[in-house]
């Protein structure tokens, strides 16, 4: 069971996390890419890089829940289920305010997007869900990992066939929270596989050990399995056994691959851990979802309309983006902060 005393990787690897999204919808929204070369390999390395930031997010919202889960286990009651659920709604709440547009409401209509599960919907459910396994798989106790580590790989290898699935029979409304293809901006499948396998983790990790120069090369070479030999594996496994379903995974394998990033970038975060016991990391690892809201506010203009998307989507040059994002991350960091010093 993790040690009660705190575990600044994880504040940093959050921080991280939340720093890569807001960099992440602030170039990729602003920037004119017919300004500069996207072949450049610093270009292809950073939309690379992009492509790593939900998973690590999901993988990451899972293990601190249920870090947190465990860590205030009693007998007979445990206080973060309450706080769970409350924390559950309150995702699900911001989720839909975030995309409310005044404007629009203001002459009797809600704008279209506002029915589209995006992140904070998905984080929201996730939780919810992970209390619901916790109470039922409550009895097999540290083994609760297995659970959730099976859950999450049945996800990601049954992609290929829900994302094929048509589910018009349905609402729209439920349907776009459960695979892509129906407005949603995220969805639970196969997002939710992430925080599943980051839940597992939750309950395997050992602190002691995991720090140590065998628990960092072990995750190293789980990142570096999953990043280069997994896509191959999946391969033989199809060959082999004359299954398509591992093939089709192998040809679009982008679940087991990020998760290979994910483990690699822990590795990292665990081996320069000491560096990361400043009071910066833990303020931006902790407010995560101020920082998201926020930034929400600025570049899209919830509630108003009036956002740095409505203005200056993909019309800006490389320097002018770079400088724009300094000063986009100090705004939103500064906001943030005295907020909390009024509070």
């Amino acid at each position: 069971m993790p040690s009660k005393s705190r575990i600044y990787f994880l504040d940093a690897f959050r921080a991280f996390a939340i720093l890569m999204m807001l960099q992440g919808h602030f170039i990729s929204g602003l920037l004119d890419s017919s300004t500069i070369d996207t072949t450049h390999w610093v270009y292809r390395f950073w939309l690379y890089c992009r492509g790593f930031t939900a998973p690590v997010f999901f993988t990451i919202t899972g293990w601190i829940f249920c870090f947190l889960l465990i860590r205030e286990e009693h007998d007979n009651y445990n206080p973060r289920i309450k706080k769970g659920i409350k924390r559950g709604l309150e995702l699900l709440l911001w989720g839909y305010l975030l995309r409310l547009n005044l404007t629009t409401l203001f002459y009797g209509s809600i704008n279209c997007s506002f029915s589209q599960p995006d992140v904070l919907h998905v984080i929201g459910l996730s939780i919810v869900l992970i209390l619901t396994i916790y109470l039922c798989f409550r009895f097999l106790k540290q083994h609760l990992a297995w659970v959730f580590m099976l859950l999450g790989l049945l996800i990601f290898l049954f992609e290929p066939l829900y994302t094929q699935l048509n589910l018009d029979s349905i609402p729209e409304f439920i349907a776009s929270y459960i695979i892509k293809g129906y407005g949603g901006v995220f969805y639970l499948f196969p997002w939710l596989g992430y925080v599943f396998i980051g839940s597992s983790i939750a309950f395997l990790f050992n602190y002691q050990y995991g720090r140590s120069t065998l628990g960092i090369l072990a995750f190293a070479t789980i990142g570096l399995l999953l990043v280069f030999a997994s896509s191959p594996f999946l391969n033989w496994i199809g060959d082999k056994f004359n299954l398509s379903l591992f093939k089709f995974i192998a040809q679009n394998n982008y679940l087991f691959i990020r998760l290979g990033d994910f483990f690699v970038l822990l590795s990292v975060f665990i081996f320069f851990e000491n560096r990361f016991q400043n009071g910066v990391w833990k303020f931006l690892g902790t407010n995560t979802l101020d920082l998201y809201i926020v930034h929400y506010f600025i570049l899209y203009g919830s509630l108003s309309g009036w956002g740095l998307y409505k203005f200056f989507a993909h019309q800006l040059n490389l320097t002018e983006t770079l400088m724009g994002l300094f000063l986009f991350l100090t705004v939103c960091i500064g906001i943030v902060f005295v907020l909390k010093k009024i509070k």
